[in-house]
C-alpha cells in the first residue's frame, strides 16, 4: 500500500450474503478496516431501531385490530340484508373470478359471511372463514384455511375437512381438470375449492392474500363494480365519442357541398358571360 502501512485482513460482516466468501479474503489497510468496522457498527444501531420499530408497529397493529372487530362485525350482520353480495364480490374480483369454476360460483350463492381472523401475535398467521348456508355441495356450515407463518419452522396451512355430498366434491372436479406437469402460475392451476385444500406453499398463497389484503378490507368496492364505471362516466365517455364522429361526419358533408356549390357557381358564371355575349351580337345586328 502507499503508506506502507501492513495490510490487515478485514472481518466477515454479519449478513455478507453472496460475496461473502471473497470479501473475506481481501486485504484492506488500516483507514478502510477502520471504516468498515465503523460502518458494521452503525449498520447494527439501525438494525436494532428496525427491530424495535417492528416490535412496537405490531403493538399497533394489535390495537387497532382489536378496535376494528366490532366494525367488521357489524358490516357483515349488515351484508346479510343484501342477497348475493359475496358471491357478487368474489365474481366482480379479477383474481378471484378468474379463479372461479361454474359450479363453484353456484355454490357461492349459498356463502353468507366471509371472516379474516389475525392470530394475536400477527406475524404468527391467521385464518380465513367461509360461512355457508345449506347447501347441496356439502355438509359443512363453516369452512376455514389456517396459515402459520411463525419463525419457528416452515410455514404451514390446514384447512377444514369438507364433508362433500355424493357426486358434488368441487375440489374432486378440479383436480382432474388441472391436472398436468410442472408448476404454473397459481391462476393457471387452481381453482376455488382446490386452493381451499391445497397445502403444497402457504408461504406463496396468492389467493389467501387477495382475500386477506383485498377482498375483506372494502368488500363494497367489488360488490359495487359495475355501478362505479358507469358512475365515472365510463358509458358517457363512449357517447361522447360517438358524438365526435357524428360531428366530423357533419363537417366533412358541409365541406363537401361548399365544393359542390363552388363548381355550380363556376359553371353558372360562364353560362351567364355566353348570355351576356349573346345579348351584345344580337344589339349590334339590330343597328346595322
Amino acid at each position: 500500500m502507499s503508506n506502507g502501512a501492513t495490510p490487515k485482513k478485514v472481518k466477515k460482516l454479519d449478513g455478507a450474503g453472496a460475496s461473502g466468501d471473497a470479501d473475506e479474503s481481501r486485504d484492506y489497510d488500516v483507514e478502510t478496516q477502520k471504516a468498515l468496522e465503523e460502518i458494521d457498527a452503525c449498520q447494527n444501531e439501525i438494525d436494532a431501531l428496525n427491530e424495535k420499530a417492528s416490535e412496537e408497529i405490531l403493538i399497533v397493529e394489535q390495537k387497532y385490530n382489536k378496535l376494528r372487530k366490532p366494525y367488521f362485525d357489524k358490516r357483515n350482520d349488515i351484508i346479510k340484508r343484501i342477497p348475493n353480495f359475496w358471491v357478487t364480490a368474489f365474481v366482480n374480483h379479477p383474481q378471484i373470478s378468474a379463479i372461479l369454476d361454474e359450479d363453484e360460483e353456484d355454490c357461492l350463492h349459498y356463502l353468507t359471511k366471509l371472516e379474516v381472523e389475525e392470530f394475536d401475535d400477527i406475524k404468527s398467521g391467521y385464518r380465513i372463514n367461509f360461512h355457508f348456508e345449506e347447501n347441496p355441495y356439502f355438509d359443512n356450515s363453516v369452512l376455514t384455511k389456517e396459515f402459520h407463518l411463525g419463525s419457528s419452522g416452515d410455514p404451514a396451512s390446514q384447512s377444514t375437512v369438507i364433508r362433500w355430498k355424493e357426486g358434488h366434491d368441487l375440489s374432486k372436479k378440479n383436480k382432474d381438470k388441472n391436472g398436468g406437469k410442472g408448476r404454473k402460475r397459481f391462476l393457471e392451476q387452481k381453482t376455488l375449492f382446490s386452493w381451499l385444500v391445497d397445502h403444497a406453499d402457504p408461504s406463496a398463497d396468492d389467493i389467501a392474500e387477495v382475500i386477506k389484503d383485498d377482498m375483506w378490507p372494502n368488500p363494497l368496492q367489488y360488490y359495487l363494480v359495475p355501478d362505479i364505471e358507469v358512475e365515472n362516466g365510463v358509458e358517457g365517455e363512449d357517447d361522447g365519442s360517438d358524438d365526435d364522429e357524428g360531428d366530423d361526419a357533419e363537417l366533412a358533408e358541409v365541406e363537401e357541398e361548399e365544393d359542390i356549390d363552388g363548381e355550380d357557381g363556376g359553371d353558372n358564371l360562364a353560362e351567364d358571360e355566353d348570355e351576356d355575349v349573346g345579348e351584345q351580337e344580337d344589339d349590334e345586328g339590330a343597328d346595322d
